[in-house]
């Protein structure tokens, strides 16, 4: 083709416009599927993993599988995933984490949201170098993400201190047939 055509011209910006296909570590992978598919209920299909086991634990569960959420956010500012992409993680992570706090629909909803698949899936459409390039991230890169974690650790610590409250709210002005 010559490179003054419409079409030559059409076909270049479709070519830059398309993301490139980037090797993700196969570890964030293997992780994803152990922490939300790893199981399958055999009649019905549904897939849960890990997350939906650990979740079960009131508080702790909540703390552990966010880490592991936030390790797969961490991840993707070494693949210079854009910060829109990051605070999309990041928000997955922060809807996870506040509707998990309801007693049984939070858990029936984190066993359907899989915050580690969505990211896992955001992470192979925006990132831009490969897993051997992935060595390190951008600063404002990292301070964008300590942004988004200091934000969800508040949340968690509010919602200790919310329970804490409530709860000497009840012990002290309620009297159960004493």
């Amino acid at each position: 083709r010559m490179k003054n055509t419409p079409e030559y011209l059409q076909a270049s910006r479709n070519q830059v416009l398309k993301p490139t296909t980037i090797q993700i570590e196969r570890e964030l992978e293997v992780l994803t599927q152990i922490m939300d598919n790893q199981f399958r209920i055999p009649v019905l299909g549904w897939r849960f993993g890990l997350n939906a086991i650990i979740d079960l634990i009131p508080q702790f569960g909540d703390i552990i599988t966010t880490i592991v959420a936030f390790y797969i956010l961490v991840s993707a500012v070494r693949y210079r995933v854009p910060k829109i992409t990051l605070l999309r993680m990041g928000l997955t992570i922060a809807i996870y984490f506040i509707v998990g706090l309801i007693p049984f629909f939070g858990y029936l909803f984190a066993v359907w949201w899989k915050p580690n698949v969505r990211n896992l899936h955001l992470l192979r459409e925006r990132a831009t170098v490969s897993g051997e390039q992935a060595k390190r991230g951008r600063t404002s890169d990292w301070v964008f993400v300590a942004v988004i974690v200091g934000v969800v650790v508040t949340l968690f610590v509010g919602s200790i201190v919310l329970t804490i409250s409530i709860w000497w709210y009840i012990a002290t002005h309620f009297q159960f047939g004493m």
